[in-house]
């Protein structure tokens, strides 16, 4: 038995059966069996020929590495600007109570969440990618893409459609959340499933591939060289020793003693990574010793542990996006919110570990060493929250940002056309909409529902004859667009 081999065989090799195809969730995510029945296979089909054989473990896991860094982020970045796009619309356009609902804090919370992870899930992307094209092969931050990416996706269409409300699980040429929700459970499954990804691979790829001294004591033993083996173990000590006392010190002087750039306005959240990382690695080093080999069945344990790790470089890549964009002032919200939130994430990792690791004597004085002050960190603050969502309203610079890869179809075009359309009736209607408000509260004009109080409005010499044309035109179209899809029995048997 050579181990797993990888060979390319063509289509009309005998013995082979191709063209059944699978049906994910009616989504256009094509894929199907191929069977082989009594195969020969040459030499000169192996990748690799002789020299490949036995190799197809490591080689898939290579070309893994890169595909699920890129793909998939990508269907997750996808599906989390256009739903930051339409939810942005509809919570401006849409009103209750003469209100845009985007201005209750019920909708302003899922917005702020909407916002927040298309930022911070963008940045991400980005990262990863950036290192695909020097030309590395990142497993380990492919994984925590793959899987933390399209966690974000899921997140993000429930905020959407729940949003959308009713309008969203109406199918039809108006909906355009529906075909996102069929296809989140697709991006979770493939590549490697979240379930897994998180609890095996991410942490357990991680711990030795990343680690400066772990690989090279397995190997020293491995080669029973007492030297190698020497040099690694007082340097994993010493590492330990310098990286405990480093993580108490930061935890008792609120992460000030770190190192940051004095120019950022993030400084803080910098100080407080380089504090979280310091904590990892005794955390991750201390789960390893106590542990052993039996760390690879605690699963919950590498879970938590790779939530750690996920939200360290989530972070990161949040920061490094904002300073790479140059630090605007559009986009200091979104970096604030993001960052808090994976602070906070990290923070309930390493508890999450402490509080359930074997060896309780090792726990308690971890978490005597970094959490000496206890769990100080919360999730983003609602004022935070609060800016978050008002930036993707009305068509603000942060929305366009946020939005920049999502095609805008046509003014004419049913869905996203006509919706942002409605948005510019409505954004241009608003000085008047304030008009005719502000002289109710004066006490000019009785109370009135909508085309009332235009006519009321205009009969009063409140708004000029184009002002009312202009409104009124606003409000047909924003009546147009919250409308849903129905069809006639036939035309609705014709879609089952």
């Amino acid at each position: 038995d050579r181990g797993i081999t990888c060979a390319l065989i063509p289509r009309d090799t005998p013995g082979v059966e191709i063209g059944m195809r699978h049906d994910p969730m009616g989504v256009p995510f094509h894929n199907g069996p191929t069977i082989g029945r009594d195969v020969w296979v040459p030499i000169d089909a192996i990748i690799g020929e002789r020299e490949g054989v036995g190799h197809g473990w490591r080689m898939l896991m290579e070309s893994l590495a890169a595909g699920r860094s890129i793909s998939l982020p990508a269907l997750s970045i996808g599906a989390a600007q256009m739903a930051t796009r339409i939810c942005g619309a509809y919570a401006t356009v849409r009103e209750q109570f003469d209100t845009p609902i985007g201005r209750f804090e019920g909708i302003e919370e899922p917005l702020a969440r909407i916002a927040g992870m298309t930022y911070l899930m963008t940045a991400t992307r980005t990262l990863t990618c950036g290192a695909l094209d020097a030309g590395e092969k990142p497993a380990v931050i492919g994984s925590i893409a793959k899987a933390y990416l399209t966690e974000g996706m899921r997140q993000v269409i429930i905020d959407a459609m729940d949003i959308r409300a009713g309008s969203a699980i109406q199918r039809g040429p108006r909906n355009m959340l529906s075909r996102s929700w069929d296809a989140v459970p697709i991006g979770i499954t493939v590549e490697g499933a979240n379930i897994l990804t998180r609890s095996m691979i991410v942490y357990g790829q991680g711990a030795i591939r990343c680690h400066p001294f772990v690989h090279r004591e397995i190997e020293s033993v491995a080669k029973g060289d007492l030297k190698a083996f020497d040099q690694a173990i007082f340097g994993h000590v010493n590492l330990l020793f310098t990286r405990a006392v480093r993580a108490t010190l930061l935890a008792l002087s609120g992460s000030r003693f770190a190192g940051a750039p004095q120019t950022e306005d993030t400084a803080r959240y910098y100080q407080h990574l380089s504090r979280f990382s310091a904590a990892f690695t005794i955390v991750s080093d201390t789960a390893m010793g106590t542990l052993g080999g039996t760390l690879k069945r605690r699963e919950k344990i590498s879970g938590r542990l790779a939530d750690a790790l996920a939200y360290l470089y989530l972070a990161s890549a949040a920061l490094k996006r904002y300073h790479d964009e140059g630090k605007t002032t559009a986009n200091f919200g979104l970096v604030r919110w993001s960052v808090e939130l994976c602070l906070y994430r990290i923070q309930e990792a390493l508890l999450g570990v402490l509080e359930n690791l074997p060896n309780r004597s090792a726990a308690w004085f971890l978490d005597l060493l970094i959490f000496p002050l206890g769990a100080r960190f919360r999730p983003p603050a609602d004022r935070i929250g609060a800016r978050v969502a008002r930036d993707i309203l009305e068509d603000r610079e942060a929305r366009k940002t946020l939005t920049e890869d999502v095609f805008v179809p046509a003014g004419d075009q049913p869905g996203l056309g006509r919706l942002e359309a409605a948005l510019d009736k409505a954004v241009a209607a608003l000085p008047i909409e304030t008009k005719l408000r502000d002289a109710v509260r004066a006490g000019k004009l009785d109370r009135a529902p909508g085309h009332m109080l235009d006519d009321t409005g205009l009969a009063a010499g409140i708004i000029t004859r184009e002002e009312y044309d202009r409104l009124n035109e606003a409000r047909d179209l924003r009546d147009e667009v919250i409308q849903v899809d129905a069809f006639s029995p036939e035309q609705f048997r014709s879609l089952r």
